[in-house]
């Protein structure tokens, strides 16, 4: 059959690994993608730009030339309105079409997707099995029988039909590595690269779906946290750098440090046969000097720490934040003291946190400041404990509620509840500070405090705290920012070219075009038939077989 995925405004790891099992079942996959440019509803949104360089006309075309049979879209919440009206248009010119959404929005909110007469399935929770148990249905016109992981309705009589929800994966090296070619024509690979090497999150913050996506499955989940072998990391790596030498990979594990052991073994292998500047993400529990001094030594140039509140009873209590402030603090320390520069994840309006936490916050960043602190404005989303609370609560009203869980509620980097003005002016001003500290020299940043901004109004410091955010990025050669000035240079010129009828080459240039295989263990059976190899501890890295 013929698969066409929908994205929107970034790389989705996700539709790649779907895409390699498909073409691993024998189907041609395609991919309808909107730069979503000054709109990608996740970092950037100025209107008037948006309207004019609105891309929507052109996903649909693609989708046309395409002539799919299947159309996949896996929707975060603030994207989901979008696809729920590229998938009803795309069914207006192809009725037969069927139409399958997931990810995290539809997992918790099957039923109420379903609804929608446009969709056919909703894949619920991990997709890798039900994807292509999905579309086998699809191609033997087998519409009455339950799907694990799946909720869709029968063909004629309309019924619900619900499979079973499967326990978590915990082999990953059975999957397939991730497609990219179907993201070089739209992103820029040799900028950035991203990769997970694991899958899930130990901990359960009240705000963040893993407070509910652990909890699934219908039988016993098995390991929530689960790591990919270093082969199999190693193996997608080399091909990523033969093919197009990214100038620094980022991993998107949600803590990639959780698991010492297996990310020493990884991080010798990395040097050894990769030995490309990274960066990823980490807890303040889960990295201290020992971490710090291998990452280091392996390339890494970035660590991204989510630390959100400096409140310890607040965050034990409320969010379900286990570290101590004390953790921070010596994890910063070792980033600064090997040369890791360390970015921090901080957020603002968190329902009932005390207005000191930021005080707190400001005294620690003047004392061991980051290289970046990236600050979010709180926002609920459908399923976390947090949005429950606070329906509970009446934080948020009913009608709120709904509009939440219909995707049309979201804003993380502006959108803020805060009612009080006082409050809101108070947290305008730490958001400022907070941008301004590191680069400001050490001996004048004490004297940054609230009172020096308090008199500007919200627009000017939201205006400033913007500006100085994309410049301290540009000018300091933060690799994120980089690559997102270069994915808006090549997708403003594409668009605009492709308007006067020129056709532009892909977003990525290819240096080695040479065939290889998505599926890791059949590629290493082959070479292991060859040189009689084979070890059944996978958890050894044996770096020659992929050689």
């Amino acid at each position: 059959m013929r698969i066409t995925f929908v994205g929107l405004g970034w790389e989705q790891l996700g539709i790649g690994l779907l895409s390699a099992l498909a073409k691993e079942e024998g189907h041609t996959v395609d991919l309808a993608f909107s730069s979503a440019l000054f709109n990608d509803r996740y970092n950037f949104n100025i209107s008037a730009l948006a309207s004019l360089l609105n891309d929507k006309k052109d996903v649909l075309t693609a989708i046309k030339k395409q002539r799919p049979d299947v159309i996949a879209f896996s929707p975060i919440t603030s994207t989901y309105q979008w696809m729920l009206d590229i998938a009803k248009e795309s069914k207006l010119f192809f009725p037969n079409i069927k139409i399958i959404f997931g990810g995290v929005h539809a997992s918790i909110l099957q039923e109420k997707v379903l609804l929608n007469d446009h969709i056919d399935y909703v894949c619920i929770g991990e997709g890798d099995v039900a994807f292509i148990e999905i579309l086998r249905s699809i191609e033997m016109k087998a519409y009455q029988n339950p799907i694990v992981n799946t909720l869709y309705r029968s063909h004629g009589r309309g019924d619900i039909i619900r499979g079973a929800q499967q326990a978590f994966i915990q082999d990953l090296d059975n999957l397939p590595i991730f497609d990219k070619i179907i993201w070089e024509e739209h992103m820029r690979l040799s900028d950035i690269y991203f990769t997970m090497a694991s899958r899930g999150c130990p901990f359960h913050c009240t705000y963040c779906f893993n407070s509910f996506f652990a909890n699934l499955s219908d039988c016993k989940p098995g390991k929530y946290v689960r790591h990919r072998s270093v082969e199999h990391v190693i193996y997608e790596l080399k091909i990523a750098k033969a093919r197009y030498s990214p100038k620094i990979i980022e991993f998107e594990d949600d803590v990639f440090t959780i698991n010492k052991k297996w990310l020493k073994n990884f991080l010798f292998h990395y040097k050894k046969e990769i030995n490309i500047p990274f960066q990823c993400l980490s807890h303040p529990t889960c990295i201290d000097e020992e971490i710090v001094i291998w990452l280091k030594e392996a390339g890494c140039s970035y660590v991204q720490l989510g630390i959100q509140s400096m409140d310890e009873n607040y965050k034990k209590n409320v969010i379900k934040r286990y570290d101590k402030n004390i953790h921070v603090e010596r994890a910063l320390l070792a980033m600064q003291k090997h040369g890791i520069l360390p970015k921090v994840d901080h957020m603002f309006g968190l329902p009932n946190e005390p207005l000191s936490a930021q005080e707190t916050a400001r005294e620690l960043y003047t004392k061991l400041t980051p290289y970046r602190i990236q600050t979010f404005w709180t926002n609920f989303f459908p399923g976390t404990e947090m949005t429950l609370q606070a329906l509970a609560d009446k934080t948020i009203s009913p009608e709120e509620f709904d509009r939440i869980n219909e995707g049309r509620s979201s804003d993380f980097y502006r959108k803020s509840r805060i009612e009080d003005p006082k409050k809101l002016k108070a947290y305008k001003a730490y958001e400022l500070i907070f941008k301004l500290l590191p680069i400001i020299p050490k001996e004048y940043r004490r004297k940054l405090t609230p009172k020096l901004f308090l008199i500007l109004p919200l627009w000017a410091c939201s205006s400033i705290t913007f500006f100085i955010d994309v410049v301290v990025g540009l000018t300091t050669k933060n690799p994120d920012h980089i690559a997102y000035a270069r994915y808006y240079q090549y997708h403003i010129a594409k668009f605009v070219l492709n308007k006067l009828n020129i056709k532009v080459p892909g977003a990525t240039k290819i240096l080695d075009s040479k065939p290889f295989d998505l599926n890791f263990r059949e590629q290493v059976n082959i070479e292991t038939n060859k040189t009689t190899c084979l070890r059944n501890d996978t958890s050894i890295s044996n770096i020659e077989i992929l050689k």
